[in-house]
């Protein structure tokens, strides 16, 4: 898919702003806090329903402004078709259109645009908490895995009510509780078994896409290999015999303590067999290599690229490890939108044509 035109209003330091995109490499620059990562922030707001750098109430609204309003055009290759999208968000409540008709779910713009970001944050997918990885996971197969969000869906929902059950304390509660328990404790096992299912065979299907990337973008850490932690000891019971033996202390804790929601899975590289601690350099160049091996299963599976955002670039690679980041990505004919302080020397070497853009006092011009 190729964005062809971005209309943002009310967006942090924007007023209103329109962008014509290229299809191949596309670089917005600026000094710093001009704005350019904001462009990139409306992308993902249409792609993921929020922002990258948080929830659309925690300042992505201009002051002043009553909402955010991103319309976004791309000509998607997998149905030869123009697509259109629009949301206005007012950080409290929104409002979606897709191909000219109002939609329910903001899930349903966030299935119909693809994109994947790289930011000065995500070296948190390797080395931060488990919940990043979760949502890369659960991104992917959102957009390849059509069983996957009716069992996400089932599995949140008999989460929800099981914790609310936990929380519930008291003997009273106790006693009235543990039947509700049982039936709970069923329908997370009956919804958390193939979910976790799907969540394995994703990951191993990425390992497929990861190892090339990983050798092209760190040789030094050796062959890369992801491994899968379902949230409990499945090697040794289901999740039912799980949740049963945790109940105890998950009342007393007053919330699940074992789960899909609990998973979590982890990058092992062959020249750290003892698990060392990646360098925060290290860990960029391994949540970067995670983040174009999604991209590029999505390719093998959609039959088109995702739109790649990489924002900040220069100041997240030095110039060797750009170059190839972006030859990788040429040659793969996607998309690709990058924001810089400059335009990278990397650029200049591989001598790639490029669509340009400045960005200056709330205003974007071509250049």
């Amino acid at each position: 898919m190729r964005l062809t035109r971005l209309d943002i209003r009310g967006l942090r330091r924007f007023d209103t702003i329109t962008l014509a995109l290229a299809p191949g490499l596309n670089l917005i620059t600026g000094d710093n806090g001009a704005g350019k990562t904001s462009v990139l922030e409306a992308i993902h707001l249409l792609a993921y329903g929020r922002s990258f750098r948080g929830r659309v109430r925690d300042g992505l609204i201009r002051s002043g402004a009553p909402a955010v309003e991103v319309f976004a055009e791309w000509w998607e290759d997998a149905g030869a078709r123009v697509r259109k999208v629009g949301l206005r968000h007012s950080g409290q409540a929104w409002e979606g259109r897709l191909d000219g008709a109002s939609v329910g779910q903001l899930g349903e713009l966030c299935a119909a645009l693809a994109a994947v970001t790289f930011e000065p944050g995500s070296h948190a997918l390797v080395s931060g908490g488990g919940e990043p990885r979760r949502r890369y996971l659960d991104w992917g197969l959102f957009h390849v895995e059509p069983a996957f969000l009716p069992h996400w869906r089932r599995y949140a929902r008999a989460l929800k009510q099981r914790n609310s059950l936990l929380k519930q304390r008291g003997t009273a509660g106790r006693r009235v509780g543990d039947a509700q328990l049982e039936a709970w404790d069923h329908e997370m096992a009956e919804a958390g078994e193939p979910l976790t299912r799907l969540r394995q065979r994703y990951l191993e299907q990425l390992q497929d896409a990861l190892q090339p990337a990983s050798t092209e973008l760190a040789p030094e850490l050796g062959l890369a290999t992801l491994d899968f932690q379902p949230g409990w000891r499945r090697e040794d019971m289901p999740l039912a015999d799980a949740l049963l033996l945790a109940r105890d202390r998950d009342l007393a804790a007053g919330y699940t303590s074992v789960g899909p929601h609990r998973a979590d899975w982890r990058v092992r590289h062959a020249a750290l067999p003892n698990g060392e601690t990646l360098s925060r350099g290290q860990a960029k160049l391994t949540a970067l290599a995670c983040t174009l091996a999604q991209a590029e299963h999505y390719v093998a599976q959609r039959g088109e690229w995702p739109v790649v955002l990489l924002d900040d670039l220069a100041s997240e690679l030095d110039q060797a490890h750009q170059g190839r980041v972006l030859q990788r990505l040429a040659a793969g004919a996607a998309q690709v939108i990058v924001t810089g302080t400059e335009i990278p020397a990397s650029l200049a070497r591989l001598g790639l044509e490029t669509a340009r853009f400045h960005v200056e006092q709330g205003q974007l011009l071509s250049s």
